[in-house]
């Protein structure tokens, strides 16, 4: 269900933006869909911190992070 959701609001970003790029320009357009895009990663990001706060996990930070990755 969150996927469809989420697939979703990209269509809806996307299809916005294409509308505003007609109208405003194509460089109006691409500030626009990558501001969206940013808030929407954002929330994700927050709501997976939680996630992982509220089962007892470790909070780590972004460096920490791309480095346990890379490993």
């Amino acid at each position: 269900m969150r996927k469809i959701v989420r697939n979703l609001i990209l269509m809806d970003v996307l299809f916005i933006g294409s509308i505003l790029g007609f109208f405003k320009g194509e460089e109006a357009r691409q500030k626009w869909t990558f501001k969206m895009l940013s808030k929407i990663e954002e929330k994700q990001q927050k709501s997976e911190l939680k996630k992982i706060k509220k089962e007892g996990g470790v909070l780590l930070d972004e460096i920490e992070l791309a480095s346990y990755h890379k490993a």
